[in-house]
């Protein structure tokens, strides 16, 4: 897997889960689920980072998402 590609992937899905671990929580149960996708999304981000060398600045990642997403958009 691209190192981009897992990089944009893990941050999608981290925001993803924020608003679940949110909902969990206001309906006072385990945030099981979410807990598993913020999982997911770190492992994806560490891999992304560790992959790359040199890794990611912080101002790298909007241009990373940019280019992700034009290599897939047709």
């Amino acid at each position: 897997m691209d190192t981009d590609l897992a990089l944009v992937i893990g941050l999608i899905v981290a925001a993803f889960s924020i608003p679940s671990i949110l909902s969990a929580i206001s309906d006072r149960r385990a945030p099981r689920a979410s807990a598993i996708t913020v999982l997911i999304a770190g492992g994806l981000i560490v891999f992304a980072i560790q992959g790359k060398p040199g890794g990611y600045q912080l101002a790298q990642i909007p241009d990373v998402f940019v280019n992700v997403i034009a290599r897939f958009m047709p």
